[in-house]
């Protein structure tokens, strides 16, 4: 829908597991239910990182006068998908895997290998970004793809999966009430 004149070829879908919360346990689930929708495209592959929590002391944004002035947090952090990404554009450019990539994210992470695709391959590199956030459609924008697009929610819609999908051996794939 984004790129109606362009032949999509290729999807390659970079996450990592996450882990059920006190304040969401059903969100394995509704991640697995996803994947196993994806499944259903032959063109798509998944590639999986992995989230790391640990305790961290950070400081407060507005410390009392008297009383600590840090607090101890478990940090969550995703690693491995953005450079599964980076490593992934750059070797299907280099193989002349692609005229044009699109990379679906909000990820400001991504410059060096945008900007080596671009100079050095001479091929075009598109970013869509999935969050409403103009803030930050123009923080992605200032990686200078060759052309930025923003995901309106008229058109996210429009792509949803049907309810349900069939994979491979028949069985239905319900969508998750939330959805």
């Amino acid at each position: 829908m984004l790129l109606p004149r362009d032949e999509l070829t290729r999807i390659r879908y970079f996450t990592a597991r996450v882990s059920a919360r006190l304040e969401d346990p059903n969100s394995p689930q509704r991640q697995d239910t996803y994947l196993r929708a994806l499944r259903t495209i032959p063109m798509v592959s998944i590639h999986e990182g992995h989230f790391l929590s640990h305790r961290i002391r950070m400081p407060l944004a507005e410390p009392p006068n008297h009383g600590p002035r840090t607090v101890e947090v478990i940090k969550t952090e995703e690693k491995g998908s953005d450079v599964n990404l980076a490593t992934y554009l750059l070797r299907d450019g280099f193989k002349g895997e692609y005229d044009v990539a699109v990379i679906i994210s909000n990820d400001s992470d991504l410059a060096e290998p945008i900007r080596v695709v671009k100079d050095d391959l001479g091929l075009a590199v598109g970013i869509v970004n999935p969050h409403p956030a103009r803030k930050r459609s123009r923080e992605l924008q200032r990686l200078a793809p060759t052309f930025f697009k923003q995901i309106r929610e008229a058109a996210l819609r429009r792509s949803q999966f049907a309810d349900p999908v069939r994979d491979a051996h028949g069985r239905a794939i319900h969508k998750p009430p939330g959805w």
